[in-house]
């Protein structure tokens, strides 16, 4: 799935998914807790994660085990790249995931039996150029550092084509991590790179005269889906109320990132983000935690077009790739949370 030159990773475009859909077919009813307990010990949900701020809940009901009021422990599986990070999912080798929307939409066609159950965060997403570089006509040619089948390929794809330049007319570099992907970009080996919060702010505080392109908000809108909480059908099937407590934590950690939010990224800087309390600030704020998106479902699914246009699945998923049940649910049951968050659909 990855060739390694030079120390850097390069993922080939369809190899993860072939891989993904092949080990999907192959692990169709994973029981729970993969790693460790059999599926009948206590509730545990094995996980994997992005790096953004987009899993700011999810980490923060890992950090401080949320969900144990509700007799469920979610343990983190660590993947070195986001490669992996999917495959995982897909395989079976995990219960949920924090995972970009396109990713899961890939996933999705491919036969992995996974559904959308909940969201991760919103906006956050942010193309930044080398200085000089502003304007899409000056990318001709030049390099892009990015993820495969992710958020941070899409959205470049998406503004550049608004913008009259082809994805064709540029090199796309697929990068391994966002720490990689990161230094490469300081070391000028790229010229622009997609990327998220809070290490899109970082770039444009470090990079002396770098330029942000994009943050999403200019072709998508405001409050648009980064990623989501996706889990294994198996699980949702065979394990509906502990996922409806995973969600109630999630939500739960949503409303103590908006309430103690400087506490909070004391508590993430260094144990889930690289990067400075200053550039986590305003990352923070630009890339906020949002576990309702219901009021996203028809922007998630609308973004298949793109995706089909490069190549990644051939047919549209339908309505039935997502399933918000337990997280109405779990809003239903927690009245008193749901109402104080400033991020929601409802």
């Amino acid at each position: 799935m990855c060739d390694s030159h030079s120390g850097e990773i390069f993922v080939d475009r369809r190899a993860l998914l072939r891989r993904s859909a092949a080990a999907g077919a192959l692990v169709v009813a994973a029981p729970m807790g993969f790693f460790g307990a059999p599926a009948d010990a206590a509730a545990s949900f094995k996980a994997t994660h992005g790096s953004g701020f987009c899993n700011s809940a999810f980490f923060i009901t890992h950090a401080k085990q949320l969900g144990k009021e509700y007799g469920l422990t979610l343990e983190f599986v660590n993947t070195p790249t986001f490669a992996e990070m999917v495959t995982f999912l897909g395989a079976g080798m995990v219960d949920v995931s924090v995972l970009p929307y396109t990713s899961f939409i890939g996933l999705y066609d491919k036969g992995a039996p996974v559904k959308i159950v909940g969201g991760g965060g919103i906006e956050g997403c942010v193309i930044v150029a080398q200085p000089g570089l502003d304007t899409a006509a000056k990318l001709k040619g030049k390099t892009l550092g990015t993820f495969q089948m992710d958020t941070l390929e899409v959205l470049p794809y998406d503004w550049l084509k608004k913008n009259g330049v082809k994805f064709s007319d540029i090199t796309v570099r697929y990068m391994g991590n966002t720490p990689e992907a990161v230094e490469a970009f300081k070391a000028g080996a790229l010229d622009f790179i997609c990327t998220i919060e809070p290490y899109a702010s970082a770039l444009l505080n470090d990079v002396k005269g770098s330029v942000m392109l994009s943050n999403g908000v200019d072709i998508y809108g405001p409050h648009y889906t980064d990623c989501v909480l996706a889990a294994r059908t198996s699980v949702i099937e065979q394990h509906p109320e502990d996922l409806k407590a995973l969600i109630k934590a999630m939500l739960k950690a949503q409303l103590l990132f908006e309430q103690q939010r400087e506490q909070i990224l004391a508590e993430l800087v260094g144990a889930y983000y690289k990067t400075s309390l200053e550039n986590a600030r305003i990352g923070a704020q630009r890339q906020p935690p949002c576990v309702d998106q219901r009021a996203q479902t028809d922007f998630i699914l609308g973004r298949v077009d793109s995706i089909i246009e490069m190549g990644y699945i051939k047919n549209e998923p339908g309505r039935d790739a997502i399933d918000w049940t337990l997280l109405e649910a779990a809003i239903k049951e927690m009245p008193e949370v749901y109402s104080q968050l400033q991020y929601r659909s409802a």
